[in-house]
């Protein structure tokens, strides 16, 4: 098993770095584009504040749909046995 993991975790390692694409250094004097990372950003913020929102809504309506109340009594049954001596 640990080996599997190890294997799994070095395949994951190494393609991503194989994904990665351009991975040169930066040129000296050239803007590095953070201004526009940043404002890539913002958008993504949006999304993560509705979801949440989202997903607090379903987890209130479905804690104030159930009352409280787990479930119904379990009624235990039992089946007689004959047996033939």
């Amino acid at each position: 098993m640990r080996n599997l993991v190890a294997a799994a975790l070095s395949m994951t390692l190494i393609a991503s770095t194989a994904f990665a694409g351009d991975v040169r250094p930066l040129a000296t004097g050239k803007p590095a584009g953070v201004k526009q990372a940043q404002a890539m950003n913002s958008g993504s913020t949006v999304w993560i504040v509705i979801g949440g929102i989202i997903v607090a809504g379903v987890a209130i309506g479905l804690a104030a749909s159930s009352n409280g109340t787990p479930g119904g009594p379990v009624t235990l049954t039992t089946v007689p046995t004959t047996t033939a001596a």
